[in-house]
């Protein structure tokens, strides 16, 4: 554990191999798959009403669901793995708890993405951190990789070492950074399905192209202190309603999770989510 946090503070990220076992993957990777299906209709009929109102949201070719878990909870326990808690805690001690459960399907020849850093960093969300903010961990995301990733299947891309700059380009205002282009030093991310990308919230990364032939399959779960206020992305509280609905801003908006689903949950995995449930 220490190695991976020392990779966090030195490059902004590390991968921490086999969370979830090789043989369980694919029927975990078949159910979210299934599930995504269901709800990719009025998944791609929110982010087209978000790009109507002159918001760039994703990646053209990338499905996705919010709060996934609501819809299966097949890889539930593995969210609670002790060797993501001990990373998640030597960042931000004890009572630390999850603020979304995602899923991601980079399609065959998905566009790329821009680059940008997760809420609240991120400068095209409603509700963020203005630039230039300050050299702290705020928040830790997780990419849990359901198929190999791969440099032909989108891994992600990711730029070592920017989690320490006090800005990122999600909104166009670096000048000397093209934020839907490549960049010198970085990174595609590459590692087998079961593996976790855990990085800083605020490093630089990127939706890669996938030029392979099949779906490339993904979980994203991110951690947060107990202390960081998450109501802005919560819709109907004071926080949502003044900073994005009455601004008409973009933001990431994390549905609550459904009681029923919250009270079948293992013990140590529901207090992750007991202050996000219906």
């Amino acid at each position: 554990m220490g190695d991976w946090v020392k990779d966090i503070e030195r490059d902004g990220f590390c991968i921490v191999d086999g969370v979830i076992p090789r043989g369980e993957v694919a029927a975990i990777r078949a159910d979210v798959e299934r599930v995504q299906a269901q709800h990719h209709a009025e998944s791609e009929r929110q982010k087209e009403a978000t790009r109507a109102r002159g918001h760039r949201i994703g990646a053209r070719g990338v499905g996705s669901m919010r709060q996934v878990i609501n819809a299966t909870q097949v890889f539930a326990k593995y969210v609670a793995d002790r060797r993501i808690l001990d990373i998640v805690e030597s960042c931000f001690g004890p009572w630390s708890r999850i603020s979304c459960t995602d899923c991601v399907i980079n399609e065959p020849q998905n566009e790329r993405g821009y680059w940008h850093a997760d809420w609240p960093y991120n400068q095209t969300n409603a509700s963020h951190i203005p630039a230039p903010y300050p050299d702290c961990l705020l928040h830790l995301s997780t990419i849990w990789m359901l198929t190999d990733f791969r440099a032909d299947n989108g891994g992600t891309w990711i730029m070592p070492g920017s989690h320490r700059y006090l800005h990122n380009p999600s909104d166009g205002s670096i000048e000397a950074v093209n934020r839907d282009g490549a960049l010198d030093g970085e990174l595609q991310v590459e590692a087998k399905a079961g593996s976790v990308l855990v990085y800083d919230s605020r490093l630089w990364h990127a939706v890669a192209a996938n030029t392979s032939a099949e779906r490339r399959v993904a979980l994203l779960v991110r951690y947060a202190p107990w202390w960081l206020n998450l109501n802005p992305t919560q819709s109907g509280s004071e926080e949502y309603q003044m900073m994005v609905a009455e601004t008409g801003g973009k933001n990431y908006e994390v549905p609550a999770l459904e009681r029923a689903v919250y009270e079948q949950l293992p013990a140590d995995v529901q207090v992750l989510y007991r202050h996000w449930v219906q």
